[in-house]
């Protein structure tokens, strides 16, 4: 009888974690959290840096990846905004969709 429950517990437990694994199209639970992180990091520094429009610029994370878009008013600013998002830590990679609008 022991010998069942033993295996039936490390049956639910491989069943747990695999149910919070990632693939490639989902993120693990860990994953989630950390991508969370660094969009939270990404935008606050966006927002305290003076040279960029923060508000005017959205962050996604996904598996560490950033994709910024939105708006600002000049090609430098939007260097300046991919910049800060490679040098926050743990971005692995940064998708630059932000458009110009003069201003």
């Amino acid at each position: 009888m022991r010998m069942r429950k033993s295996a039936l517990a490390a049956a639910l437990a491989a069943l747990l974690l695999a149910a919070c694994a990632g693939t490639p199209n989902r993120e693990s639970t860990g994953e989630v959290f950390d991508d969370s992180v660094i969009t939270t990091k990404v935008k606050s520094a966006l927002i305290s840096d003076k040279r960029v429009s923060g508000m005017d610029v959205s962050v996604e994370t996904f598996k560490g990846r950033v994709l910024l878009s939105g708006y600002v008013r000049s090609p430098e600013e939007r260097q300046t905004a991919e910049r800060i998002a490679r040098g926050t830590p743990g971005v692995k990679d940064v998708s630059n969709r932000i458009a110009v609008r003069g201003g």
